[in-house]
C-alpha cells in the first residue's frame, strides 16, 4: 500500500500542470519555483493561480528569449559561464564522505595514542634497500624482539637510541592523516607493518591509549638557554627563573614579566600567551606541566626542557567535546576536516563514485609492455610502436570516450614537473590518478547531466538573463525611448493621474540633531538662501525641495499645515537622522497633475500596457492550457 501511495505521489509530481503550445510545465517544476519565490508561505488557492498567472507570463517571455536566439549572444554565454564558475564547487563534493570524515575525526578525537616509530629513509632513493631493511626490522618484531632494541638498531631518527622510538602522546590531527589511519588502527602493544610513504618505511606501534586530555589555552615565560650552554649559564637562568616565580607568587603580573623576561619571540609581546594546543604539540615535559595545572590562572614551578626554563600559567582547559548535537563543537571540526589533507580522501571517494556512475571500464593490456611504454615517456623519447602497447592502445574509458596510452604520456610530461603529484607513486598509481582526474573533469563539464539541482539552478540563472534582455528590448527601453507614445498615453489615460492634497516645500535632513537645529536656524535667517545651507555643510546636512502629497510628509509637518509653515526636526528612525520642512505653497484640494508631473506613473503604466499587448500576442502564438485537477492538487 505504501509502494502504490508513493508512486501515485510520483506520478502527481511528474504531470503537466500547463503547456504552452508544444512546452509542457510540471507540477515538480512550478511548486519548485512557487515555493522558492513566496516567502509569505500563504498558500491559498489564490495564492496558487496568481502564481501560475505570474510562472505563465514567465515562460512566454522566455520562450520569446529563445524564439529570437537571444540564448546564442556572446555576453549570455560569458555571463552563465562566470555564473558556473562561481557556484560548481558547492555542487563538486560528497557530503556523506566529508561526513564519514568529520565522524572519524570526533571519534579519534575521544582517545589519545601513546606511539613509537621505527623511521627508515630511502638513502639515495634506494627504495628496494630500505624495504629490506623494514623487513627485517619487523621481523625481529614479529619473532619477539622488543621493539624499542629494534628502534635502536634500525631507525634513522637519532633520538631512538635514547627514546627507542617512543615519540609520545597524539591526537587526531597530529600526525599526517596516513600515519594517524595506521595508529589509531592498531591494538595497543602491537605494531604495524612497514607503511611506506614518499620518502621512507615507517613502522609504528601503540603503546598505550588514554581518554583525551582536550586543550589547553596557556601563557608562558621562556627563559632560554644559548647555543651550547654550561653549567654556569644553566644555573643563572635557573636562579633567575626561581626568582620570577617568587615575584608571581607575590602578585607581579604574568604579563609585564612576560614581556621583560620572556625569550619566546612570538609569545612574549601578548602576555607570554600561546596558541591553543593539544597533546603531541609540543615537548612532552612542558605538556604534562601544562596539563598538570588544575585550575585556571595556576602557575607551575620552573621547569626544564632541553629549550631552558619555562613557567607556565593556565589560562583555560578546553575539554574534548563528547557530544555530536554540539551544532558549534561539531561545526569547527568540520571546518578542521576540510582545512586538513585528509580531506583529499573524500575528493578521491566522490571520484571513485563518478567514476562507478559514468561506466569507467578499465582495458585490459600488456602490463610489461605498459612499463615500458611508461619508462620511454619518464625518459622523454617516444615509445614507438611496440607490438603490445603503441600511442592508441586503450587504457580506459567512460561514457563513450575512450583514454589512449597516448593521452596518459601528455599527462606523465605534465606531473613529471610537479614532484608532489609524481614522488612515490607507482605508474599503475599514476594512472589511477589520472583516471580519476580525467573523470572528476569530465562529470564537471557535464554536471547539469548528472545533478538536477544543478542544472535547475543554471536554467534559472540563463532564463533570467534572458528574460531581462527581452524585457529590455521588447518593453522597457521602448516605453522610455517613445516620446510621443508616453504623451499619448497620458493624454488617453488622463483620468489616472492626481494629485491628492499636497504643497511645495523644502525638505532639510541634518545627520543629527545638532546639524539640524542649525540648519533650521540659518533658514529663518534667511529663506531665500537655502541652497547655501547644504552646500556650505561638508555633508553633514541634505535639503531638497519639490511638491509632496501631504501622506508622504511627516505628521510634524501636515498638521496644522499652511504656507511659510516651518516644522520642528524630528528624528528618523530609519536612519536616526533629524528633518525639517519648510512649506512654501499648499494644495489643499485634488488636482489634475501636468504630463511632466506624471512622467514617472506614465512610463510605469504605458510599460505594463506594452507588456500586456506582448503577452496577448504570445499566448495566441502559444496557447496556454491548464490542467485544473493538477493545479487544486498543489494546495489539497
Amino acid at each position: 500500500m505504501a509502494a502504490a501511495c508513493l508512486l501515485f505521489s510520483c506520478v502527481i509530481q511528474a504531470q503537466t500542470l500547463f503547456s504552452y503550445g508544444p512546452y509542457k510545465v510540471s507540477k515538480a517544476e512550478f511548486l519548485r519555483a512557487y515555493n522558492k519565490n513566496n516567502s509569505t508561505g500563504n498558500g491559498t488557492p489564490k495564492a496558487y493561480r496568481d502564481y501560475l498567472d505570474l510562472y505563465t507570463r514567465f515562460k512566454l517571455k522566455v520562450q520569446s528569449a529563445y524564439d529570437a536566439h537571444l540564448d546564442t549572444a556572446a555576453v549570455q554565454g560569458t555571463e552563465l559561464k562566470n555564473f558556473r564558475a562561481q557556484v560548481i564547487e558547492s555542487f563538486m563534493s560528497d557530503e556523506s564522505s566529508v561526513q564519514q570524515l568529520v565522524t572519524e575525526a570526533f571519534e579519534r578525537s575521544r582517545k589519545d595514542l601513546r606511539i613509537a616509530n621505527i623511521y627508515i629513509p630511502f638513502g639515495g632513493g634506494d627504495t628496494a634497500a630500505a624495504y629490506r631493511r623494514a623487513t627485517d626490522a619487523y621481523n625481529l618484531i614479529r619473532s619477539g624482539t622488543d621493539f624499542g632494541k629494534v628502534a635502536e638498531q634500525f631507525s634513522a631518527d637519532p633520538a631512538a637510541r635514547t627514546t627507542q622510538g617512543d615519540i609520545g602522546w597524539i591526537t587526531v590531527f597530529t600526525l599526517p592523516y596516513e600515519f594517524e589511519n595506521i595508529v589509531y588502527s592498531t591494538p595497543v602493544g602491537k605494531a604495524a607493518m612497514p607503511f611506506r610513504s614518499k620518502t621512507a618505511y615507517h613502522i609504528f606501534k601503540t603503546l598505550a591509549d588514554r581518554p583525551a586530555v582536550g586543550r589547553m589555552k596557556a601563557a608562558q615565560i621562556l627563559l632560554a638557554f644559548p647555543p651550547n650552554p654550561d653549567e654556569a649559564e644553566k644555573a643563572k637562568k635557573k636562579a633567575l627563573a626561581d626568582s620570577i616565580y617568587t615575584a608571581l607568587q607575590n602578585g607581579a603580573d604574568f604579563g609585564d614579566l612576560a614581556a621583560r623576561y620572556s625569550n619566546d619571540n612570538i609569545s612574549y609581546q601578548a602576555g607570554g600567551l600561546l596558541p591553543e594546543f593539544g597533546t603531541g604539540r609540543y615537548n612532552e615535559v612542558f605538556e604534562n606541566a601544562a596539563f598538570g595545572l588544575v585550575k585556571d590562572g595556576e602557575i607551575s614551578k620552573p621547569l626544564l626542557t632541553e629549550f631552558g626554563y619555562h613557567i607556565i600559567k593556565r589560562i583555560e582547559r578546553v575539554p574534548v567535546n563528547t557530544d555530536t548535537s554540539n551544532k558549534e563543537a561539531m561545526a569547527a571540526l568540520r571546518q578542521t576536516v576540510q582545512a586538513d589533507k585528509r580531506i583529499l580522501v573524500a575528493k578521491q571517494l566522490l571520484a571513485q563514485k563518478i567514476m562507478t556512475r559514468l561506466g569507467y571500464t578499465a582495458s585490459p593490456f600488456d602490463q610489461p609492455a605498459f612499463a615500458r611504454y611508461a619508462d620511454s615517456v619518464y625518459a622523454n623519447k617516444h615509445p614507438g610502436q611496440l607490438a603490445l602497447m603503441n600511442d592508441g592502445t586503450v587504457l580506459f574509458s567512460f561514457s563513450g570516450q575512450k583514454v589512449t596510452a597516448a593521452d596518459f604520456g601528455r599527462y606523465i610530461h605534465t606531473v613529471q614537473h610537479t614532484p608532489e603529484m609524481l614522488q612515490g607513486r607507482s605508474t599503475r598509481q599514476l594512472l589511477q590518478q589520472y583516471a580519476e582526474m580525467v573523470a572528476l573533469e569530465y562529470y564537471r563539464n557535464h554536471l547539469e547531466q548528472y545533478n538536477s539541482e544543478f542544472g535547475s539552478q543554471m536554467k534559472e540563472f540563463k532564463d533570467g538573463n534572458l528574460l531581462f534582455d527581452i524585457m529590455q528590448r521588447k518593453v522597457w527601453d521602448r516605453a522610455s525611448g517613445d516620446a510621443a507614445g508616453l504623451k499619448q498615453f497620458y493624454t488617453t489615460h488622463k483620468n489616472r493621474y492626481w494629485w491628492a492634497p499636497s504643497a511645495d516645500v523644502i525638505l532639510f535632513t541634518g545627520t543629527d540633531s545638532a546639524d539640524a537645529a542649525k540648519a533650521l536656524v540659518s533658514y529663518k535667517g534667511n529663506p531665500g538662501d537655502w541652497k547655501r545651507i547644504w552646500q556650505n555643510s561638508n555633508g553633514t546636512v541634505q535639503a531638497d525641495s519639490g511638491r509632496f502629497e501631504l501622506n508622504q510628509l511627516p505628521p510634524a509637518v501636515t498638521t496644522g499645515i499652511y504656507a511659510g509653515k516651518v516644522s520642528e526636526p524630528v528624528k528618523n528612525l530609519t536612519d536616526n537622522t533629524y528633518s525639517f520642512a519648510a512649506v512654501i505653497k499648499l494644495f489643499p484640494g485634488t488636482t489634475q497633475r501636468n504630463f511632466d508631473d506624471a512622467r514617472g506613473f506614465v512610463i510605469n503604466d504605458y510599460q505594463a500596457d506594452l507588456e500586456n499587448q506582448w503577452i496577448a500576442r504570445l499566448k495566441q502564438k502559444y496557447p496556454v492550457k491548464i490542467n485544473e485537477q493538477v493545479l487544486e492538487s498543489c494546495w489539497k
